[in-house]
């Protein structure tokens, strides 16, 4: 069975379908990953000594019109009020939003408001922040990214300048990056649930002595902050319990059975690889915690190595098309003008679906002397990334 990206998050228990096209339910799994998120992005910013608030999402009409030039950007007319000199800076501000709708979607959103004394200070902060979304994504959802720069046509409505992060998978970059036909595989980092542990017993076992085992075994993970869960149901087989949780994306499961209790040992299966080793019962609680680092290096280089197969550097308009019919992301010389990559949009919208710049780099590879432009045949002034624009 193969399973779409929307099946996955359904059979993943992450979200369901609401009676509102383009609305969403987001079940507890996926809250949990979103409050995991949260509670590091929280501990940046309290490190950081950012303050927080909460503007309401409606905005009246005269404000509307005050701003309909980057209606789009930040509301940051009301918050200038509350500086009266140097004095009051810098202005650090994050808001946490429960809903946005943006293009008739709906989705949780953060957003950082700063105001600073000079230009200089500003871009600093920028980049800084820049690298926590980068950290975030790379070390707890193990999605590969790219920092760079948008174009002048990408940029944020009002903006002087907009930097990303760029993904090459089109919540869903984690499902649709890590997920497979068997469901969801989470990244220990935020996995609702990190380890599932399961009582294998045979015919005539000592299901009670298994069932303290695994208890005894979930309680010692739980006592040293791993998210530790198990599994007594006694109406549904242990194939049924494994595909379950496999389907629910469990890092790490640990079966329990006679011959392990018997060898004061344990079964140790990985969610990521499949592969399945057994550990003894001292000192499972430190293996458990090397594992799971394991499992969410191992996912991180597999993603890494999927996006590098995903990408190609072409030179040439005829490489670029093709590339853009094959769903690539696109690294190409450009002359960095803005009807040239208008221009790039419109000749390829009925061809093979509209491209656009992602961004460009801000770790530039050498452009050698001579380098044109893949579109207009003009000098390139940097490498940028395009895909296809949905």
């Amino acid at each position: 069975m193969k399973l779409s990206d929307n099946g996955i998050l359904r059979c993943g228990e992450m979200m369901a379908y609401y009676d509102i096209s383009e609305c969403y339910i987001l079940r507890p799994n996926a809250m949990k990953i979103w409050n995991i998120m949260r509670t590091y992005f929280d501990a940046v910013l309290e490190k950081a000594e950012v303050d927080e608030n909460y503007f309401p999402l409606f905005v009246s009409a005269s404000v509307l019109e005050k701003e309909k030039d980057h209606v789009q950007g930040c509301m940051g007319y009301k918050s200038c009020k509350w500086i009266k000199s140097h004095r009051d800076l810098p202005l650090e501000l994050n808001q946490w939003n429960n809903v946005v709708r943006w293009e008739s979607r709906e989705f949780l959103w953060q957003e950082g408001h700063t105001a600073h004394a000079t230009e200089e200070e500003a871009d600093k902060e920028v980049l800084e922040v820049l690298d926590h979304y980068r950290h975030l994504y790379e070390e707890y959802l193990v999605v590969p990214v790219v920092k760079g720069m948008k174009s002048e046509n990408e940029k944020f409505a009002g903006a002087r300048y907009t930097t990303s992060v760029e993904k090459a998978f089109v919540l869903a970059h984690e499902i649709m990056t890590h997920g497979d036909d068997k469901g969801l595989v989470n990244p220990p980092k935020v996995a609702p649930i990190q380890v599932i542990v399961i009582p294998v017993p045979f015919k005539d076992a000592d299901t009670k002595e298994i069932s303290k085992a695994c208890s005894a075994v979930k309680d010692a993970l739980r006592e040293a902050g791993i998210r530790a869960k198990e599994d007594l149901s006694d109406n549904y087989s242990p194939k049924w319990k494994y595909s379950h949780w496999e389907i629910k994306g469990v890092p790490l499961r640990i079966e329990i059975g006679p011959r392990d209790l018997a060898k004061k040992q344990v079964r140790t299966v990985r969610r990521d690889n499949g592969v399945k080793a057994d550990v003894p019962r001292v000192g499972l609680v430190e293996h458990v915690k090397e594992l799971l680092g394991k499992i969410q290096q191992n996912m991180f280089d597999v993603a890494k190595q999927k996006r590098d197969d995903a990408c190609v550097v072409v030179k040439t308009w005829d490489e670029f098309v093709e590339a853009l019919g094959q769903k690539k992301l696109i690294l190409a010389p450009w002359s960095d003008e803005e009807e040239v990559e208008m221009d790039v949009k419109r000749r390829t919208k009925d061809e093979v679906g509209a491209a656009k710049t992602l961004c460009s780099p801000f770790d530039q590879p050498e452009i050698p002397e001579g380098t044109l432009c893949f579109a207009s045949g003009k000098l390139a002034k940097k490498w940028t990334y395009w895909g296809k624009s949905y």
